[in-house]
């Protein structure tokens, strides 16, 4: 048996922050399926505007974190896994492209599923790129 005092305490605080970020980020979520809904058989232009929206967000998040000096070391697990975790949605995404395949619509669901990839890679290149070359342009202190 263990000794109590070598088992490792859970990180509270930063569980508390990744609690708290994704209760913020599902909230937005749901705001913007509100703001976007579509009916069974359609395009799902929120979870797709969810998803890229929130991969441009992480990529600007990370170029400010990889370049920042000294970040705060709950920055990265409140806003990025907790608020950003929170507001994308891989199931969404999953259960959104099988719908529009059941549906009898397949190359919608196709171009659905291969389109949300290719535009989150493309949003993550694009706000970690234009971060950092705002951070070098403007000499910001990091």
């Amino acid at each position: 048996m263990a000794d109590p005092a070598s088992v490792p305490r859970p990180p509270w605080d930063v569980l508390a922050a990744i609690g708290a970020g994704g209760a913020l980020g599902s909230l937005a979520r749901y705001g913007l399926s509100a703001v976007l809904p579509h009916s069974r058989g359609q395009f799902a232009l929120s979870t797709f505007a969810t998803n890229v929206s929130g991969c441009l967000l992480i990529g600007v998040l990370m170029a400010v974190i990889t370049g920042a000096t000294r970040p705060h070391r709950l920055l990265r697990p409140f806003l990025g896994v907790g608020i950003l975790g929170g507001y994308t949605t891989f199931s969404t995404y999953a259960t959104d492209t099988l719908d529009l395949v059941t549906t009898g619509h397949p190359f919608t669901g196709l171009s659905y599923a291969a389109g949300s990839v290719v535009a989150a890679l493309i949003a993550v290149l694009i706000g970690s790129e234009a971060t950092r070359a705002w951070l070098n342009r403007t000499g910001a202190k990091r």
